[in-house]
């Protein structure tokens, strides 16, 4: 029964991946990350069914110690931890395109944010937004011209404020991502390559 559920695990993760490789886009970046993806997530299902399998195959024939079933469990956990083993350095690949795509965008949002700063003393932005403020009923047409640039100054540096914390948000947002992926994907990759190793040897030891 229990080499039956093993074998069950198994087939699923063979499922999974044929549906992966069935759209066949071998050059693609996305596809190989998908692919990736799938084995590191999956693999701790079959992992499990290795187990059952040999544990069924020990309570079936506690004297068997290299049964076909247990060639069969060294090869399946040989071949997964090659094929996770290949991950790690497309995880890591992934982790680095993904990493600077996100650098590029905030370097950019800096930069902008930075030019938006430097105009904080530009008459002639400060006259567009008091001529703004004005038009929204924001400045009161009473106000002094030192009280409008001051109500103008503010207003621009509430904007930038804002601005600041959403791309202070967005690294959080980042370094999160990141450490995910790192810990997630090729730390688990690793210790995953680790367990069908041993697997593959207790098997037939």
């Amino acid at each position: 029964m229990l080499r039956w559920l093993g074998i069950t695990l198994v087939v699923l993760l063979a499922l999974q991946l044929l549906a992966v490789l069935s759209v066949n886009g071998w050059g693609d970046e996305s596809f190989q990350q998908l692919l990736s993806s799938t084995l590191i997530t999956q693999s701790p299902m079959a992992l499990v069914g290795m187990l059952l399998m040999l544990l069924g195959a020990r309570l079936d024939d506690p004297q068997s110690r290299r049964a076909p079933l247990h060639w069969v469990v060294c090869v399946l956990s040989g071949v997964l931890a090659i094929c996770l083993l290949l991950t790690i350095p497309v995880n890591v690949s992934g982790d680095r395109s993904l990493s600077d795509q996100t650098n590029q965008s905030l370097l950019a949002q800096r930069g902008q944010l930075e030019m938006a700063r430097a105009q904080l003393d530009n008459p002639q932005v400060l006259d567009q937004v008091i001529e703004q403020g004005l038009q929204a009923g924001q400045i009161p047409e009473s106000a002094t011209e030192e009280q409008r640039k001051q109500t103008a100054r503010s207003f621009m540096e509430r904007q930038l404020q804002q601005a600041e914390a959403q791309i202070k948000q967005a690294e959080n947002r980042r370094d999160l991502a990141v450490n995910q992926r790192r810990i997630g994907g090729t730390g688990t990759a690793v210790v995953l390559v680790i367990a069908f190793a041993l697997i593959a040897l207790v098997a037939v030891l």
